[in-house]
């Protein structure tokens, strides 16, 4: 009974470490992949082997993007464009969700209501006012326009989430620091944004990646070449009239850096546990 016993668990450990490796190489070959394709010869995605590295290596394409292409044009637009959209919203939503956790105004809930229902809306229903908008006050074709539509985009839901993690720190924070003479500011800059360090941090990631994916804000208000971000440079290696796949995938594993730099720097804050990073009530 005992051999049985423990050839069925190894029979289940071995059922399982299978999926485990076709869920990896279903997950990582795409990637893997993309990479290969990077450095492969040619452009076309017909002429790559189905073996990632199976043609050799070559770094023409990367020579080519820095060479021929405007691409440190468009990695300069998209990374001040990143770096704004997630310094503004980290302020603009901590400072309102401080505003909504510890302090009692009129109509505090229907502003909150109201911030979550225009989360429900997909931002593509006001695309029309948004091109207005930015035509009226002179945003249209420049980066900071962009940033202001994105930054728009972010408050209401980056709020809500700010907010409900604030709600968990212990208010007796506050009170110590108010009776030591501690402004609402004071409090808010150097005891509350600190407490609440590891949901701020979250905050700045998910601020920074979104403009480096978004292909349809900046198609609709960025239009000059000087002004292009990564995603409609890169797009135009694989419009209709070109198939430059191994372009496109040289100028992709490129963008990977910041994002690589950026969890470096952010990973020890990260790994800090939401649950335990203050006194709560």
């Amino acid at each position: 009974m005992k051999h049985n016993g423990l050839a069925l668990q190894n029979i289940n450990k071995a059922v399982i470490y299978l999926l485990f490796i076709i869920i990896s190489l279903l997950v990582f070959y795409p990637l893997v992949y993309v990479i290969s394709a990077a450095f492969s010869k040619g452009n076309s995605i017909a002429n790559l082997d189905l073996i990632p590295f199976g043609g050799g290596i070559t770094f023409e394409h990367f020579t080519y993007l820095f060479t021929k292409t405007n691409y440190w044009i468009w990695f300069k637009n998209t990374l001040i464009i990143a770096l704004w959209t997630s310094l503004i919203t980290i302020v603009i939503a901590s400072l309102s969700a401080y505003v909504f956790s510890r302090f009692k105004f009129a109509f505090k809930n229907s502003l909150l209501m109201s911030l979550l229902v225009l989360q429900i809306f997909p931002s593509f229903v006001g695309m029309i006012a948004i091109y207005v908008i930015l035509l009226r006050i002179g945003g249209f074709d420049k980066l900071w326009g962009l940033v202001l539509v994105y930054v728009a985009g972010n408050i209401p839901y980056n709020t809500w989430m700010v907010k409900s993690y604030m709600d968990t720190v212990s208010r007796n924070l506050d009170e110590a620091a108010r009776i030591d003479g501690a402004s609402h500011f004071r409090i808010y800059s150097t005891i509350i944004l600190p407490v609440t360090k590891p949901i701020i941090t979250f905050l700045g990631i998910s601020s920074f990646t979104g403009p480096w994916m978004d292909f349809i804000f900046p198609k609709m208000v960025l239009r000059s070449p000087k002004n292009q971000t990564l995603a409609l440079g890169l797009f135009s290696f694989v419009s209709d009239k070109k198939n430059e796949f191994t372009n496109f995938a040289a100028g992709s594993l490129i963008i990977a850096i910041p994002f690589i730099i950026f969890f470096l720097l952010t990973q020890k804050s990260m790994m800090v546990s939401m649950g335990t990073a203050a006194v709560k009530e």
